[in-house]
């Protein structure tokens, strides 16, 4: 039976299905930089949270629209879930067939696996995940009544600012300013300082608002994931709020159109951290 047409287990609180696995696996490649992730299903589709040393976190968004069918039966349903093994699964055919890959999930709740069923030119799989307990996922109390400044950018244009840029720099530092040059990235390393500027009349640049001069510093290390994510991206809004907290929404279309979004949170640098707190301040709450 084809996996589009398969009933839904009566148990399920959970189930969702796709004609193109390959949505779900690019949406998800983009926050794949631990192992482990959250799962958040609602009624609005699902969210992937990632996140490292309490200081970045990714967040894939799939639409409920996204799939062909999606049910769930409780408010919603949350589960930690090891990435890396869903991601082979969903490429259990080879990383060429995922694009005719038709992908069901369904989840029975609290405790049980998630169930996989996938289908290829009339090979069908079944497999299962262990789900785990949920960890307490980070607040960055990232509010958008406390944006001070946001960019929004033609991806190609960031892809190309961080070739230009020095990557064995500890740092990336981002200037936004009113004034020129309005939105600089610079590093420091082996090769010496190195800037990109990006005018804010450039064919590159959607949006540009800037109410005030800021200057931060992140850790590349922490910025590493979002390459991922920008690589994939059509668009990128880059927000930074009155702590210096940065914001990276990217927009991905799927091979039928449809957008999906990747956020990513990352800490600034202070000039007084130590090596020990990874370069990371406060406040912070969790969810």
């Amino acid at each position: 039976m084809p996996v589009l047409t398969q009933s839904i287990d009566e148990d399920s609180v959970f189930s969702a299905s796709i004609s193109n696995a390959k949505n779900v696996y690019n949406i998800l490649k983009a926050v794949h930089f631990k192992d482990t992730a959250t799962v958040f299903a609602t009624e609005n589709g699902l969210k992937i949270t990632v996140e490292d040393s309490k200081c970045i976190q990714g967040n894939a968004f799939i639409q409920d629209q996204i799939f062909q069918e999606y049910m769930l039966r409780e408010e919603s349903v949350t589960f930690k879930i090891n990435l890396d093994i869903l991601q082979q699964l969903l490429s259990i055919f080879g990383n060429s067939s995922i694009g005719s890959t038709a992908l069901k999930m369904q989840h029975n709740g609290y405790g049980t696996p998630l169930v996989l069923t996938l289908e290829e030119d009339g090979a069908v799989t079944d497999c299962s995940i262990k789900t785990q307990e949920p960890d307490e996922i980070l607040d960055f109390e990232f509010a958008a009544g406390n944006v001070i400044n946001k960019v929004i950018v033609v991806a190609e244009c960031l892809k190309q600012a961080f070739n230009d840029l020095d990557t064995s720099s500890d740092y990336l530092q981002i200037l936004m300013s009113p004034v020129k040059p309005y939105f600089r990235l610079s590093t420091s390393g082996d090769l010496g300082q190195s800037n990109h500027d990006i005018p804010k009349d450039s064919d590159m640049v959607e949006f540009f608002e800037c109410s005030q001069t800021q200057s931060n510093q992140y850790r590349w290390s922490l910025l590493k994931p979002t390459l991922k994510a920008i690589s994939l991206a059509n668009k990128v809004c880059i927000r930074v709020d009155h702590r210096g907290f940065l914001s990276l929404q990217c927009m991905l279309k799927n091979e039928s159109g449809q957008v999906c979004f990747v956020e990513y949170y990352c800490c600034p640098n202070e000039p007084d951290d130590d090596e020990e707190d990874n370069g990371c301040h406060g406040p912070f709450s969790f969810v």
